[in-house]
């Protein structure tokens, strides 16, 4: 069974195989005996025809000489005059076989020489399309592979891991909770509506005295923070005469020193310091009141707490880290600012501050993920701190200009506002 045998015609050798029979098929379909021509009559008639104008068919193929080039390696134009150039002078005049689809082993015959008479190797319009989309997904893979540069996320713990006092294994839990319950330390931004004979006009002056109070008597910073609080949650929930404002904050700050202060500060100094207008007793009297009306609870998250963990997520420095506490104790005194968490008044005072001294925005990924606020999230409360700012040292309150004037605070308050901002903003609008 080494070649066709004419008295057997339905087996075939293996050169019958080469007709474009697919491959694993043994026998031919029944047909017609006088309808069969010789193999290589068909291969010779095909060989000499050339490729007409309407392209060929899937059906129209016949292997070359040489053997086909396979599916999976794409042709190319240089491919393609390389593999005509390569080849034996006699078979030169063979065609170039190029495979239609992947699903079939049938191949088109294109003759090399008509491409080669015409001064160049123009490929058939489908090569050029498979060419045009094979450079279009190398583009596309080079753009995958090209590194993306994003800004990274830096570990401002790393440097405190050993370091007992840091907490590092449970700072990022505290803060999580401090998020949590800063909203249920917080109180209405119209409590005030509730109070008969008092304002938020009388609320900022008794906090912008309390700040004169705190720096002479050299206070901790958490106390300001926390005796700010106690008011506000004390006026949220119970009326106060005007004559017993000062009162309430004269022992907000008793209470304060109490849950922060090493070192207490005596009723006797804070009545002294009130120029008298309230006895011993109307302090403790007070002081029992408040508590009570608090429920005892005055472990609650300021700003302070948000503030030192931002200002250390935004590595900054100590004329940073001065503006930043300017800036937000300015917005003690303000009454409108109560309706911003802690959390949301440090942020946004660390970003204005960082914007002040550089002139562009510098908020982080960061200052972004430790956070958890973004740029557009701080806008609105950072465009009210410059207000703040452009106004500290006019008017009547100005206990805050005064104290971030002088050298232990770096002259802070005499930093020019960021107007640009506001500016910025008009033009948009």
């Amino acid at each position: 069974m080494a070649g066709s045998d004419e008295n057997h015609p339905g087996v075939i050798g293996p050169a019958n195989v080469q007709g474009g029979l697919h491959a694993g098929v043994g026998k031919f379909t029944a047909a017609a005996g006088n309808s069969r021509r010789a193999l290589s009559n068909i291969n010779r008639n095909l060989i000499e025809a050339r490729v007409n104008k309407k392209g060929l068919s899937e059906k129209q193929s016949i292997c070359c000489r040489n053997p086909p080039i396979p599916v999976h390696r794409p042709i190319t134009r240089k491919f393609a005059a390389q593999l005509a150039n390569n080849q034996p002078e006699e078979d030169k005049k063979s065609a170039i076989s190029i495979p239609i689809s992947s699903e079939s082993e049938d191949c088109s015959t294109i003759d090399a020489d008509h491409y080669k008479s015409t001064g160049d190797f123009s490929l058939p319009m489908f090569v050029q399309h498979t060419e045009a989309m094979l450079e279009e997904i190398d583009r596309m893979d080079e753009v995958q592979m090209e590194d993306v540069v994003e800004e990274p996320v830096v570990d401002i713990d790393s440097c405190d891991k050993n370091n007992p006092l840091a907490v590092v294994e449970y700072i990022d839990d505290l803060y999580n909770f401090y998020m949590k319950a800063e909203k249920s330390s917080c109180v209405s931004p119209s409590y005030m509506e509730q109070q008969c004979d008092i304002n938020e006009r009388m609320r900022g002056i008794l906090i912008d005295w309390l700040i004169e109070v705190h720096y002479k008597f050299e206070l901790m910073d958490e106390t300001l923070y926390l005796t700010v609080n106690v008011i506000d949650r004390f006026l949220a929930v119970h009326p106060v005469v005007r004559k017993k404002l000062q009162l309430v904050g004269v022992t907000a700050m008793l209470l304060a020193c109490k849950y922060e202060e090493v070192s207490v500060p005596v009723v006797e100094d804070l009545i002294l310091i009130s120029d008298k207008a309230y006895t011993r007793k109307e302090v403790l009297d007070m002081e029992k009141l408040m508590v009570t009306s608090l429920q005892f609870n005055l472990s609650v998250p300021t700003q302070y707490v948000f503030m030192r963990r931002f200002l250390k997520a935004a590595q900054s420095d100590k004329k940073l880290e001065l503006l930043s506490f300017f800036l937000i104790e300015l917005c003690l005194v303000e009454y409108d600012m109560l309706k911003f968490t802690p959390s949301l008044l440090a942020a946004a005072a660390i970003y204005t501050a960082q914007y002040t001294l550089s002139g562009s925005r510098q908020w982080s990924k960061t200052n972004e993920w430790y956070t958890s606020y973004s740029q557009d999230q701080l806008m609105e409360c950072s465009k009210l701190m410059i207000t703040f700012h452009q106004k500290a040292g006019t008017g009547k309150l100005t206990g805050v200009h005064r104290k971030y004037s002088t050298s232990k605070f770096g002259y802070a308050a005499k930093t020019q506002p960021a107007n640009f901002l506001l500016e910025k903003e008009r033009m948009m609008n």
